[in-house]
Order: structure tokens, then sequence, then C-alpha cells
């Protein structure tokens, strides 16, 4: 689709979001993304977050540091477990970035959530926020769980020649893995998910009339 804008995003998340059938476009196959009986996941929150470079719609996203137990070197959003400080997901999720990222502002907007989703290898019910800041953020990765830090406009998830399949082998079985290849790094399993869900609701989304609506354009916060 032509250059996605904040408001192509505001007004993909006030539809009803395309969910599963969306996310399993991009999901490692055979894999439920439904906790199966008695799974009792943890529940976790990621945080999507946009901001302008040079007028372009981008997105953060973490390698995370290898020597973590679950998702190791893969490329993710920033987040994590909800704790019993935090208020909701929502709030698991901003303090993830925070913690993650040094992302701590207080004009933070967050635009919507995206369709949960189960993480088996992890056992994470993992619930995704989009949300927006009008400057690019400084970054302060926590050396502890982000080996770097990947920023990519987000018209590129849109762009079919980045996608990609392969085949590996779990448990004795394959396993076929949807990915899309930046450089390379190869963003797979929930986080490309969930990148589908919101790529597809953008597409689906009517246009808004305003050409005002690009990242520092008019109308929109000033950075």
């Amino acid at each position: 689709m032509p250059f996605p804008t904040l408001a192509d995003v505001r007004a993909a998340l006030r539809r009803p979001l395309p969910g599963r059938p969306a996310q399993l476009t991009m999901a490692p196959r055979p894999r439920p993304l439904d906790a199966p009986p008695g799974a009792n996941p943890r529940q976790a929150g990621v945080l999507l977050l946009l901001y302008p470079v040079d007028n372009v719609l981008h997105l953060v996203m973490t390698a995370r540091a290898a020597h973590l137990n679950f998702h190791g070197g893969q490329v993710s959003f920033p987040g994590g477990g909800w704790e019993e400080r935090d208020a909701s997901l929502q709030e698991t999720a901003l303090r993830e970035a925070c913690e993650e990222l040094g992302v701590c502002h207080d004009d933070l907007e967050v635009l919507g959530p995206l369709t949960p989703l189960y993480v088996l290898p992890s056992n994470n019910q993992v619930h995704p926020f989009v949300a927006y800041t009008p400057a690019r953020p400084t970054w302060r990765p926590d050396p502890r769980e982000v080996a770097g830090v990947l920023e990519v406009p987000l018209e590129r998830f849109f762009d079919p020649q980045i996608r990609g399949v392969e085949t590996r082998e779990r448990d004795g079985q394959p396993l076929h893995v949807p990915f899309y290849a930046l450089g390379e790094a190869k963003v797979w399993g929930a986080t490309a998910g969930i990148l589908a869900e919101l790529t597809s609701a953008i597409a689906a989304a009517p246009r808004p009339v305003s050409a005002a609506d690009r990242p520092g354009g008019p109308g929109l916060p000033s950075s």
C-alpha cells in the first residue's frame, strides 16, 4: 500500500481487528496461537512503538540478548510478563519499553491493542499494544536484555519481497516458519504474527481523506 501514515494506523485500530486469520499468515506451522487446556500461561504485554523519522513512520524492535532463557537472539518488541505492580497489561508493555529501551516518556500515546496470541515455547499469552511518540526517542538499551535496536520504516512490512518461509525441525517434526527479512535479521514467530495483523488492519481500513497526517505534518502533535 502507499506510504502508511499515523492517520492510517488510527483508522485501522478503530475498526474490528482482523485477528487470528491475519496472525496465521506469518505464524509457524503447525503451532497453536491459542493456549491449550490446562496451560495456565503467563500474561505478558509488548509495545509496538511508532515514531517519525524524516516524516516517515518507523517502528522499533529489539534484538534480544543471546543468553536469555526464552527467545534469546531473536528480534522482538519490547515487552515482558505482567507484574503485581502493573495496573494493567498495557502498563506492563509501557514499563517494559522503559526498562529495555529507556523510553519512559509521558508523551507516549497508546493508540490501541491488537489481538492477544499464545507463545508456546515460553507459555506466554502476549497482549500487543500500539503506541506513538511524536519524536524519535533517544534509545538507552539495557545490555542485560537487549543486544541491538532495529528501527524499521513501517512501510517495509507491506513489501511482499521481504517475506519468506523456511523449514526447521522441531521435536523431530518439520516446522514451517514464515519470516520478514530485514537485512541479515529475520523476524518470525509471535513478532511476525503481530506485525501481520497490524499491516492487515492498516491495509483493510479506508484511508483518511486528509493528507495532513504524515508524522510531523499538520494536525499531529509537534515533535
